[in-house]
Formats: structure tokens, C-alpha cells, sequence
């Protein structure tokens, strides 16, 4: 319709023109000595508009003409843009389609035509990774680096080559230099939950305990694992360094008074601690820790501990394992443990007949081993070797002697 207006307005003003000039009979001179021009008004005028629209297109092919070489290099550029955006893409297909070459060879496509020089590498240093290329992997990373170095515009892609780096060097079990590659990405900004995890391998690799407990400390401020797996971690690091210190008694009893109330009364770890105190002789600190971690969860194994070392404080022990019993009169590991300590005090009837609760409830291998020393020293030896046979002939159970 605009169109349309433009045409009409076109036509208007030709028939006005031709009528204004045919009404008009004045002329012009143009003297250029000696020569001398005399032409119709009219004429001039139609000249003069030809002239002009002829300068115009003339001017508007010559500017067309010079910038020429200016839209041929920006089509080639689109071209180009648009060919590595394409090869992109397919590099990311590849990668999430699991073909890990493909996406190698795609991605040096994509880096030839300059697309994201260092998303493209570290996805190819990804794939070279999956196909256990390692030198291709390192050529990727390096590049990766280097673009990331080279422009301002890439900086920001310098967290993720390292954590990248990191990461592949963890997956190739070289725990000593992903973890110098993740101390100084997070020395160099914000830490994050992946790279946490990333670091929380690696110290877990280098059996470096301290570092695992407080990484995660960390993890469990920002909700990064759940906290049954985290309290798990941080559990086995501390049976780690109570292993590590258990045959030096100051060393074990400095560490142990500072495992917070909380952890140290966890049934794993404080038998652990338990059996630690009783390998270096100190009986009743163990017993302690037993009774400690046994007020908040009961548990077979502490309950089993609580009767394996010997010591003064036997009767004592047995006095608190029989109100316990009042509360679990169907208790077999406490049931057995009442009757080691009976055994060690020479009370041979009590312990009998514990004994025999315990066996008649869960027929148990240590049970029968007890029942049979006992009787050993009393003389029975017909019910002694009787319950030694017994005891060839059952299996361990829950893992428990």
C-alpha cells in the first residue's frame, strides 16, 4: 500500500510538472565565451532532474563498488560463524551420544574454525580422556590454557580448564597433582561443591585424613552430600588416624580428647577407639568409651568388646552389664559378654549358665570356645571337648567371634 501512495505521488507531480511547463515560454542562457546555449526552461529543468538522478546511481555503484571487499570478508565470516557453531554442536551430540572420537574430531573442526577455542578444547580433552588418549588429552588441555590466557574475553573460562585438569587427573588415579591443581584453582577464586568433591577424593586417595574431615565440614555447611554419607567420611578418617596413633599412647589419647562428644560415641569409632586403648593396655579407658558410646546407641559389637579385656574392674562390669540384661533379657552378645566377665572373676556357675543363655538364643563359635575353657578348668573335659567340636562346627555370625 506505502507503495502504492509513492506511485500516485510519483504521477501527480510529473502531470503538475507538465503542466507548469507547457504554461511556461521563458528560456535560459548559459554563456561559456565564445560559445553560447540557449535552451527552453523547460528543458533545463528535465536536465537537470535526469543529471541529478544519474550523479546519484552513479555515486551509490562507485560506493557499492569500493565496499565490495568489506561484505564479501563479512559473508565469509557468517559463513565461517556459522560453520563453527554447526561444528559445535555436532561435538556436543557427539559427547552426550557417547561417541567420544567423533566428538574429538568434531571439536578440531569447530577449533579450526575458532568456535569457543576453550569449550571446544576441553570437551576434546573430555573425549580423549573416554578413549585413553592421554597425549591428545594434554595437547587439548594445553590449548585450553592457552586460549585461556590469551584474551581477556577467555579469562573467565580459567576455573574451568583447571577444574577440568583436575578432574581427568583424579580419573587417571595422579591424586598428587590433581590435588596441587585444585589447591590452586581455589587459591584463585570461589570454591565450589564440585571441585570440593574433586579435592575430597583426592585427600581421600593421599590418605590425607585431616584434609578429608575438614573438606567435609565444608561440603556439610553447603548441603553438598547428604549427611549420612558425609558423618560416613568423616568417621572413617577418624578409624584412619586412631589406627595410625594406636601405638603411641599419648599421641592416641591427645587425638581422641578431640573428637567431639557427638563422633566419639558413634558405635564404629568407639570401638575402634576401644580395641586401640586395650592393644596398648589401658583397659579401662576402653571400658569407658564402651559405656559412653553404649548410653546413646546400643550396638553387639561394643557390647562384645566390653568383655574381651581383662582387668580389675571385672565385677564392676559385671554389676552395670546385669541392669543392662533387666532392660534386655534376650540379648545374646551381652548375654556371652556377662559370661566372659563372670569367667575372669572364677564364677563358674554364673557363667555357665550366661553362657548357656547366650548358645540357646544364637549358637555362636566364641560361646562355644568360652563354655569349653571353662569347663576345661573346672575338669569337664567331656563338655569341654563337647563344645569345642561344637565350635569347629559353627559359622561366624554378623561377622562376629
Amino acid at each position: 500500500m506505502k507503495v502504492l501512495f509513492w506511485i500516485l505521488g510519483a504521477f501527480a507531480l510529473a502531470v503538475g510538472l507538465s503542466l507548469a511547463l507547457r504554461a511556461a515560454d521563458g528560456y535560459a542562457l548559459l554563456v561559456l565565451p565564445p560559445y553560447r546555449i540557449e535552451v527552453s526552461l523547460a528543458l533545463l529543468v528535465v536536465l537537470l532532474v535526469v543529471g541529478f538522478v544519474v550523479a546519484y546511481f552513479s555515486t551509490r555503484l562507485v560506493l557499492h563498488t569500493l565496499r565490495l571487499p568489506g561484505h564479501v570478508r563479512a559473508f565469509r565470516e557468517r559463513r565461517r560463524s556459522d560453520n563453527a557453531e554447526a561444528a559445535l554442536l555436532a561435538t556436543l551430540q557427539a559427547w552426550f551420544e557417547g561417541r567420544f572420537s567423533r566428538a574429538e574430531k568434531m571439536a578440531a573442526k569447530a577449533w579450526d574454525l575458532g568456535a569457543s577455542p576453550v569449550a571446544v578444547s576441553l570437551v576434546a580433552a573430555r573425549a580423549a580422556q573416554r578413549v585413553r588418549d592421554i597425549d591428545r588429552r594434554d595437547l587439548w588441555l594445553s590449548r585450553a590454557e592457552t586460549a585461556s590466557q590469551a584474551k581477556e574475553s577467555d579469562a573467565k573460562w580459567r576455573q574451568a580448564t583447571l577444574a577440568t585438569r583436575g578432574e581427568l587427573l583424579i580419573d587417571e588415579r595422579k591424586f598428587d597433582e590433581a590435588r596441587t591443581v585444585l589447591h590452586g584453582l581455589h587459591a584463585t577464586g570461589p570454591t565450589h561443591i564440585a571441585t570440593l568433591l574433586l579435592l575430597l577424593r583426592a585427600e581421600q586417595a593421599l590418605a590425607n585424613w585431616e584434609e578429608v574431615i575438614r573438606i567435609a565440614r565444608l561440603l556439610e555447611k553447603r548441603s553438598g552430600l547428604p549427611v549420612s554419607v558425609l558423618d560416613g567420611i568423616v568417621t572413617g578418617a577418624r578409624i584412619a588416624l586412631l589406627e595410625r596413633k594406636a601405638h603411641d599412647p599419648q599421641s592416641l589419647s591427645a587425638y581422641w580428647r578431640q573428637i567431639p562428644d557427638q563422633e566419639s560415641r558413634q558405635p564404629k569409632l568407639a570401638a575402634v577407639a576401644a580395641r586401640a586403648f586395650m592393644q596398648l593396655g589401658d583397659c579401662r579407658r576402653a571400658h569407658r568409651i564402651v559405656e559412653e558410646a553404649l548410653g546413646v546407641t546400643w550396638a553387639a559389637e561394643l557390647v562384645l568388646i566390653y568383655g574381651e579385656c581383662i582387668d580389675e574392674d571385672s565385677l564392676t562390669r559385671i554389676e552395670r552389664a546385669e541392669r543392662w540384661l533387666n532392660e534386655r533379657p534376650r540379648d545374646w552378645p551381652l548375654l556371652l559378654t556377662l559370661g566372659r566377665l563372670c569367667v575372669q572373676r572364677e564364677l563358674w556357675g554364673k557363667a555357665q549358665s550366661y553362657l548357656e543363655a547366650s548358645l540357646s538364643m544364637q549358637p555362636t563359635r566364641a560361646a562355644h570356645v568360652v563354655l569349653a575353657q571353662l569347663f576345661d578348668r573346672i575338669g569337664r573335659v567331656p563338655d569341654a571337648n563337647r563344645h569345642y567340636r561344637a565350635a569347629a562346627d559353627v559359622g561366624l555370625p554378623t561377622g562376629m567371634a
